[in-house]
């Protein structure tokens, strides 16, 4: 059964950084797609990025360039490091995985994990 982590969130001003962390447990981690989800009030959840076995990584047009995803798959973790804050980045971030090429914002999964909230605000 799929365990997820994640930690790392907290309140930030504008501007400023976090390094979110999900450690994984229960799948093969190295052969997993993995990614980083966020879901803010009344909205939508929606994939952030995604990182696959390969390390190749795709981003969300509204975070491109100021954040990135990682894995260190001896730790079974992926990570999101989140620089130059807004205010509309605030929502409970996840992470997630599949065995598949690519994520997507509508992909169903048996399981979350309990998020991490991500507040940006002065």
């Amino acid at each position: 059964q799929v365990q997820l982590v994640e930690s790392g969130g907290g309140l930030v001003q504008p501007g400023g950084s976090l390094r979110l962390s999900c450690a994984a447990s229960g799948i093969i981690f190295s052969i997993y797609t993995m990614g980083w989800y966020r879901q803010a009030p009344g909205k939508q959840r929606e994939l952030v990025a995604d990182i696959t076995s390969g390390r190749t990584t795709n981003y969300a047009e509204s975070v491109k360039g100021r954040f990135t995803i990682s894995r260190d798959n001896a730790k079974n973790t992926v990570y999101l490091q989140m620089n130059s804050l807004k205010p509309e980045d605030t929502a409970v971030y996840y992470c997630n995985g599949k065995p598949a090429l690519r994520l997507t914002s509508t992909m169903t999964f048996n399981s979350w994990g309990q998020g991490t909230q991500v507040t940006v605000s002065s």
